[in-house]
Formats: structure tokens, sequence, C-alpha cells
């Protein structure tokens, strides 16, 4: 069994080629061999009329030795048969495979009428046109020879055919391997792929077809492989640092715990600490669970119509403790707005947006928090005066884990997947979510959802 592309390719062109060129053969044989045979046998006759009056212009000659003397009819068969049925031939040499002179054509030359056969084989083709000499009538009869133009023809064809086969399929070769080799290369990178591999350089040369369109998607493909490898490792690095921070810190102020004695006040503090970090381990461990619950396609989407200013107004009052210990200020502008969405899932892209705003705005800054009907959409606005976001780290804020300015995070705590799960809950909504910032002086996230109802696909 033929398994290689390269090779079914040329065996297909070389079947297709050796029908084509042998249909083309009996094709053009069939629409041309009457104007050939046609040809040959009225070039036959004219050849004999030629002999006959070429001899009649003669005088005292002999007819055997006017044509061994004269013979002009070179590459056919001259034939000379008398009354009596005497027959003298000339050209012996090609009388190759030429069939026997009907008695019915002796005749009827002899009886001064010229004379054409009507078979279409080369061999068979037959001219006769009468001749007197001394009194005598013969019949003058010319066959075609063995190098007859017939045969040349149908050598040229056939010879012109094989070329055509012969480099055509040579040209096949090479064009199939150009062709194929693409497809080589990608069969060689999936089974890098395969095998956990992605860092495969495909270098494809410039072309454009549709293996050409086929290679760039690849490479694409290739590409975006290679970044979402780079991804999980560093969300299992981020991961298992996560984790790794609070357990260490646990670990440690137990053992200190038991390894020696300490005041009520120094033991309160370190309990303090155990709480805090496994509270921020629990915390790290829903998000991480909840960020997965999203991303599957068996999270729990109920819409409803609901006041979208409402909602705002309660995440406000829930953090309430928050900004007010920071002597912080809210400007609301909240008119009353209906929404069809997930009520639970806004509420958490709510809480932590306005969480990081609180975290991030320093004490007696301002937050504000703007909600505007659009045609077919609902924008939220939340602007902080807060230490802002570099133009580096705006391209990475919705990434899992990563933090703008991990001084801060370790300051006021944090895993890096609030920012992910607002993003991941919006795209449920079909909406969108954009920031921009200044680094010390402002931050701003929108948020725009559609204003009709939403059904997950």
């Amino acid at each position: 069994m033929i398994r290689s592309l390269y090779s079914r390719v040329v065996l297909t062109f070389m079947g297709a080629v050796i029908i084509g060129l042998i249909s083309a053969f009996y094709l053009t044989n069939w629409f041309f061999r009457d104007q050939v045979f046609n040809s040959i046998s009225e070039e036959l006759l004219l050849s004999a009329k030629d002999l006959v009056e070429t001899y009649g212009m003669t005088q005292g000659v002999e007819v055997d030795k006017f044509f061994r003397a004269h013979y002009s009819a070179r590459g056919n068969i001259v034939t000379l048969i008398d009354a009596s049925g005497q027959r003298y031939r000339f050209d012996e040499q090609l009388s190759g495979n030429v069939k026997p002179i009907p008695d019915e054509a002796v005749r009827q030359v002899l009886n001064g009428q010229a004379y054409q056969s009507s078979d279409e084989q080369p061999e068979s083709l037959l001219a006769g046109y009468p001749l007197s000499a001394d009194g005598l009538k013969f019949a003058l009869f010319v066959q075609p020879g063995e190098l007859h133009m017939a045969y040349l023809i149908r050598r040229m064809v056939l010879t012109s055919l094989a070329v055509v086969l012969i480099v055509g399929s040579l040209l096949l070769a090479v064009a199939a391997r150009y062709l194929v080799q693409p497809l080589k290369r990608m069969t060689w990178a999936t089974q890098r792929f395969a095998k956990g591999d992605f860092n495969v350089n495909l270098q494809w040369k410039p072309r454009k077809d549709e293996l050409g369109e086929l290679a760039q998607s690849f490479s694409h493909m290739a590409s975006e492989l290679r970044q979402m490898e780079q991804m999980r490792r560093d969300f299992v690095s981020n991961v298992s640092h996560e984790i790794q921070s609070p357990l260490t810190s646990i670990a440690g102020f137990s053992k200190v715990l038991r390894s020696r004695p300490m005041s009520d006040e120094e033991r309160n503090q370190y309990l303090d600490i155990i709480t805090t970090e496994s509270e921020r381990l629990s915390r790290l461990s829903d998000n991480l669970l909840k960020l997965a619950s999203l991303e599957s396609e068996h999270h729990p989407f109920h819409p409803r119509t609901y006041g979208l200013d409402e909602q705002l107004r309660r995440v406000i009052v829930s953090l309430e403790p928050q900004w007010t210990a920071k002597k912080q200020q809210l400007d609301l502008k909240l008119p009353s707005v209906k929404v069809a969405a997930d009520e639970d899932q806004l509420n958490q892209v709510w809480i932590n947006l306005l969480g990081n705003a609180i975290k991030f705005t320093p004490e007696g800054g301002v937050i504000r928090i703007a909600l505007q009907p659009l045609t077919d959409r609902i924008r939220v606005r939340i602007e902080d005066n807060g230490i802002g976001i570099t133009t580096e780290e705006l391209a990475r804020i919705f990434d899992r884990f990563y933090k703008a300015d991990r001084s801060h995070h370790r300051e006021h705590g944090g895993s890096g997947l609030g920012l992910a799960i607002a993003k991941k809950i919006v795209d449920l909504h079909r909406g969108t979510i954009e920031v921009s910032s200044q680094p010390g002086k402002f931050t701003v996230f929108t948020v725009t959802l559609p204003s009709v109802s939403i059904k997950r696909g």
C-alpha cells in the first residue's frame, strides 16, 4: 500500500498523463485519419500519373529499362503488370509488408481506368494508372514503402507523447517534492509537539498558495502553543509560590510556638500571623477553583434582569470599612439602570475592581464610580487617583498571578487572580473590560456590558 503523499501525487499525475496521452493519440488519429490517408492516396496516384507522362515523352526506350534508369518515385514500390499477367517490380528492397495487388484492380487499370484503393491501412494503400508502350497495355501500380509518411507521422506522434510523459514526470517529481516539503515539516513539528517540545522553529519559504496559507497558520499555531506552554509553566510556578509562601509561614511559626516558651502577647502575635496566612491560602484556593469553574463549560450561568445601580451601591456598602479606614472619598454617579446578567458573577467583578481601587489609592484619595446607559450597552467606569500602572504592565494586567507592583501586593495582600477572574466573567457576558492608567496619577477600569439578555451557547 502506498502511504507516502509524495508517491501518491507522482503516481496520480503519471496515471493521468498516460491516460490523457493515450486518449489524445487515438482521438487525434480518429480525427485526422481520413485526411492523412486521402492525402497519401492522392500522392500515390499523382506519382503513378507522373511516371506514365514522363515515359510518354521518351522515344524508343524499353519500359523496364526506363523505370530502372529513370525511376523517380523513391520511397514507393512500383509494379508493372502486362495483359498476360507478367509483373515487373522495382525497388524490391522496399517491398516490406505490402499486400498483393488485387486482380480486380489490375483489370480496371488494363481497361484504361485509374485506380485508388479504399482501405485505410498504410500497407494496403494502392494507386494504379494505365500505361501504353510498344503497342502493349500495362497497369502501373504505386504502393507506399516502409518509410512512408504515415509511418513517420505515427512515429513522430508516439515519440512526442513519450517525451511529454518523461519530461512531465521528471518535472512533477520535482514539483511534488516542493509541494510536499511543508507537509513533511509539519509532520515533524507535530511529532515534537506530541512529545511536549514546543520550541520548534519552522522556517518556511514565502509562498502565496493554499499550502503557504496552511504553513503560516501552522507557524501561528506553533507560536500560540509555545506561549500557552510558557503560561502553563508560569501558572504552575506562581501557584507553587503562592501556596508555598503561606505554608512556610504557618509551618515556621507553628514550630516557634512549640519550641520555646513565650509571653501571651507574643504567642497571640504568632497566632494572628498563622490565621492571616491560613485565610490567604483559603482565598487563593477559592479563587483557583472559581477561575477553573469559569473556564469550564459547566459553570452555572443564571442571567436575570435587575438594577445594576443598586448592586453597585450594595458592593460599596459592603466595602465601607475598608475605604472609611483610609479616609477615602467616593464620587458616585449611579442613575437607575437595568441589566440582564448573572448577578452573583457580576457582584464578584465589582468587588474585585473596587477592592483594588481601595487598596492602591492612598489615604484621603478619591474613587469615582460612574454608570452610563448607552443605546444597547451599559458602561461602568471605576477611576481612582492611586499609584497607577505603567504601560509595560498594562499589557499583562489581566494575566493570572500577574502583579503590577509586587511590593504593594505584598503590603496589601492578594494573589493576582482578581482581575483575571473579573475579565473571565465579563467575557462570559459578551462584554469588554479595558484599563488605562498613568503612574502616580490615576487608573481607570471601564466595563461595557450588553443591555440585552445573554445566553451561553
